[in-house]
């Protein structure tokens, strides 16, 4: 349900508004109208620092992650954590953090460096530069080569000045010494010589390796300051929260005079008109209207906010529309369970639901945990239709039970379209009825007129494939002719009333969509099933394998434990996917759901 909002508009002094905007912050409950942001030099610094915190808070954290680990072994290394850099100020906290993290990353980059030109160095084997440098003095070039031992010419060390260097991985690398005015006459490409031998590689990496440790001892020490960069980001949040208020507002009376404008629930209009009329402000209210564009806010039972996060995936309704959340919920909990086609699926659902319930009280997992139970239950419902259970079927297990209580797959089929025909018809009742309620009648009448349809058609259809009639053959031509005749009639509104049939007509063409999205329910049908089969597949296979003597068992049930759970993690998957396809396409779209609304957001203290 969206909550009704009430529009105020508050009127004061210029001088008065930050005093103002202090004590509506700390009220905490009116959302202020930011359409005017503060486009400035203060709005892009402040907007600049809030992003190098969120960095930062990142670092801390993900450094704070690795100390606990640490400190479960070593309580006295995260003491002397805290002592190294309790004295940093809090002005320069934020400055320090980023000047060790980039230290942090130019050294890591400096060893891979290093490590890199290491493993090009051990080729050709320890060297020392010094006496590179005395052959160049003496007025000799070396010239480097690699190449594989079957191109190597053992004639080249007669006929040059050659040192073989190293030979590894089936290559050898060799040195040619030729004086400077002479050309080297080998006909082969050079190698890149490196500029450091591999003993001063290993002491520069060895020197880079002392520096980064001793700069991590200190970055560890960081993350006891996580809390005071959170509350200094807090402040700044505050501060920037309150230049966007102010911004917000627009001025009269020679810049003397503010005014701004606010939403608030309806439910908590008495506190704020007491806090109100203390106040300094001139004040007006008045129930917001669509075309106020107020913010939303959801207001549902225990059992619909289970399905926020589902419907949050989606869009708010504008302030004119119908929350669908508790709408949907009940349909797509049993379309869960239809996808997910077990029973015992379902079972293993509801236990780890109470599970995380139970372990998590009091925190947002715990409402996953009931919404993961819920769905459980969902899945417990659905397959029973079918008799479905662990890729089992109830009648086969001896429990005496008789085949032909349960559905077949053709009557399962049927199922899942009588499904998609409600869910579509109850979808354009829920709008003709938001229709009716702002006098809108020609669009109410127009949907209602299409659930008569679709449903009398589905009743005429059903009646001849089963050979008796659903309803008299009577109540059903009234049902039909009714909807055709709101159709007609009220789709196509034209000045003239006689005229409206002719220019409805074009209407009826919208019956190939409506019967589209019917069949786009037998999805239901196809995933249940695949389910079930997969599961019969893993049922199978464990079964032969039970019969190898001595472990068969053994095997069998690991088999099961494992495959089952493969199953339900897939069939889970679909089974969240699929019905959300149907939600968010099929019954929203014939639910005329628009959209487009923006969250309640009230203008406070940001504390945690």
């Amino acid at each position: 349900m969206v909550v009704k909002m009430i529009k105020y508009s508050f009127v004061l002094m210029n001088k008065e508004l930050d005093d103002f905007l202090n004590s509506l912050q700390e009220l905490g409950m009116v959302d202020i109208t930011r359409s005017i942001k503060a486009i400035d030099t203060y709005s892009e610094e402040s907007l600049s620092l809030s992003a190098r915190y969120k960095k930062a808070l990142e670092y801390l954290s993900s450094i704070a992650n690795a100390n606990k680990k640490a400190s479960k072994e070593n309580n006295k290394e995260k003491t002397s954590f805290k002592e190294i850099v309790e004295d940093i100020p809090k002005d320069k906290l934020l400055n320090t953090i980023e000047h060790y993290r980039s230290l942090e990353k130019t050294l890591k980059n400096e060893i891979m460096n290093l490590e890199r030109d290491a493993i090009n160095a051990t080729k050709w084997g320890d060297f020392n530069l010094e006496d590179v440098s005395k052959i160049n003095d003496l007025g000799y070039e070396l010239h480097f080569y690699t190449l594989s031992e079957k191109k190597f010419n053992p004639e080249w060390e007669k006929e040059y000045i050659l040192q073989i260097l190293n030979k590894l991985d089936g290559k050898i690398y060799f040195t040619i010494l030729v004086p400077k005015n002479e050309k080297c006459e080998l006909k082969i490409s050079e190698s890149d010589f490196p500029e450091l031998s591999i003993s001063e590689i290993n002491k520069r990496i060895k020197e880079a390796e002392n520096e980064l440790e001793q700069l991590t001892y200190k970055i560890n020490g960081l993350a006891t300051h996580e809390a005071t960069l959170k509350e200094l980001h807090n402040i700044l949040l505050t501060e920037m929260d309150m230049h966007f208020a102010n911004a917000a507002s627009t001025t009269s009376g020679e810049g003397s005079i503010a005014v701004l404008e606010g939403f608030a629930p309806k439910e908590q209009e008495l506190e704020i008109s007491e806090f109100l009329n203390k106040s300094c402000a001139y004040y007006l209210k008045e129930e917001a209207k669509e075309e106020d564009n107020p913010p939303i806010k959801l207001k549902n039972n225990k059992f619909a906010r289970l399905f926020a996060p589902i419907a949050s995936l989606y869009d708010l309704p504008n302030y004119g529309e119908v929350d669908l959340t508790p709408y949907f919920a009940p349909f797509y909990m049993l379309f869960f369970g239809f996808c997910l086609g077990d029973m015992g699926y379902g079972l293993l659902l509801v236990i780890v639901g109470i599970v995380v319930t139970i372990l998590k009280k009091g925190t947002k997992a715990a409402d996953y945990g009931k919404l993961i139970t819920v769905l459980g239950i969902g899945s417990i419902i659905m397959p029973l239709f079918s008799g479905t259970i662990f890729g089992m079927k109830l009648y086969d297990l001896g429990l005496g039970l008789n085949k032909d209580t349960f559905f077949s797959d053709t009557q399962m089929f049927w199922f899942s379209i009588i499904w998609g025909i409600v869910q579509i018809a109850f979808g354009r009742i829920i709008y003709a009825i938001a229709c009716l309620k702002h006098k809108k009648f020609d669009p109410a009448f127009t949907n209602f007129g299409w659930a008569l349809v679709l449903v009398s058609l589905s009743f005429m259809y059903a009646g001849s494939q089963s050979g008796s009639a659903i309803l008299p053959d009577l109540a059903t031509k009234i049902m039909l002719y009714t909807g055709l005749a709101f159709i007609l009639f009220c789709s196509k509104p034209t000045k003239v009333f006689i005229l409206r049939p002719f220019a409805g007509i074009a209407s009826l063409y919208d019956i190939t969509g409506l019967f589209g999205d019917v069949l786009s329910y037998i999805r239901l049908f196809g995933l249940g099933t695949s389910g079930g089969i997969l599961a019969l597949v893993v049922n199978s296979i464990a079964m032969q394998i039970a019969g190898i003597p001595y472990v068969g068992w053994g095997i069998a049930i690991i088999i099961l434990i494992f495959g089952h759970l493969a199953v339900l993690g897939l069939s889970a998957l679909s089974a969240f996917v699929h019905p959300v396809r149907l939600t968010f396409v099929e019954f929203y779209k014939n639910a005329s759901f628009q959209g487009g609304g923006r969250a309640f957001n009230p203008f406070k203290k940001n504390i945690n």
